[in-house]
């Protein structure tokens, strides 16, 4: 298991201990490299899943439900319906994002491996994607 960061809410630990996810192992390896990519994030609990801010604004928020083999994280610029910007939010060409509008693009894992062989790029999505919101 990787170090916690020191940014995890306690809240969101205990909303997801009531879960019984069978991906919680997998669930805290992506909240340790969210937090850890960028200490400015702080998480809460929205939408039924573990959610990420950046300057009291929503622009992560992790799929959990209904429990399934897989964990989605959805990067987006929160829930209000903004003017879709002309090109994607961020130029990253990661195979691993699938892009729904130009601002919301969606990672699902399926396995453990699969984020630990894309932990470093996906530190890098996260950065990439709070710093367009900046």
């Amino acid at each position: 298991m990787t170090k916690s960061s020191g940014n995890l809410n306690h809240e969101v630990s205990d909303f997801l201990d009531l879960q019984k996810h069978p991906f919680r192992s997998e669930i805290e390896l992506l909240r340790n490299i969210i937090l850890s990519g960028n200490n400015k994030l702080t998480e809460n609990v929205k939408w039924n899943g573990p959610n990420y801010a950046y300057e009291n604004e929503d622009r992560i928020t992790m799929r959990i439900q209904p429990p399934a083999a897989q964990v989605q994280l959805i990067f987006h610029r929160g829930a209000k319906k903004l003017e879709q910007p002309k090109a994607k939010l961020i130029a990253n060409t990661s195979k691993l994002l699938t892009w729904k509008e130009n601002d919301r693009a969606v990672i699902t894992f399926k396995s453990m491996k699969d984020i630990e062989d894309f932990r470093s790029e996906l530190s890098d999505i996260i950065n990439d994607w709070i710093n367009s919101s900046k």
